[in-house]
């Protein structure tokens, strides 16, 4: 059930960096999980910035999961890319069916991220951007 008619969805998510550096061992599970720009990112970052970086971004695909309401079975993880523009704030650039699907629902989706103490975070909201024709 949407929140309201201007924000559809909220989400937020805990990912433990840790975990996550691990995990990018895996060349597999980078192609996997990341966007090809993501990739990029996170191959100009290095140490622990790019571990917090990996984590932050696994949280903040999670997190519009959860906003969207689709879980995992939604879309592909690699349709959903945590960049971050000039200034170093982060966004969603959306691809494939998340793209579609934001698209068909007038959605623009915004993210904030922040880690400390070995935890990234990321919070999601949606924000309804075409308004219903009047009745």
């Amino acid at each position: 059930m949407p929140l309201s008619a201007d924000i559809p969805g909220i989400g937020v998510d805990l990912c433990e960096v840790a975990r996550l550096e691990k995990s990018l061992a895996s060349k597999a599970f980078v192609r996997r999980v990341f966007a090809p720009a993501e990739q990029a990112l996170l191959a100009s970052l290095s140490g622990t910035r790019r571990t917090q970086s990996a984590a932050a971004n696994f949280a903040a695909k999670e997190a519009f999961l959860k906003a969207a309401g689709t879980g995992l079975s939604g879309f592909e993880l690699t349709d959903i890319a945590v960049l971050r523009n000039e200034n170093g704030a982060p966004y969603l650039r959306l691809s494939g069916r998340a793209a579609a699907w934001a698209a068909e629902n007038g959605i623009l989706a915004r993210v904030s991220l922040t880690h400390e103490a070995g935890l990234a975070c990321a919070f999601v909201v949606l924000e309804k951007t075409q308004k219903p024709a009047a009745l």
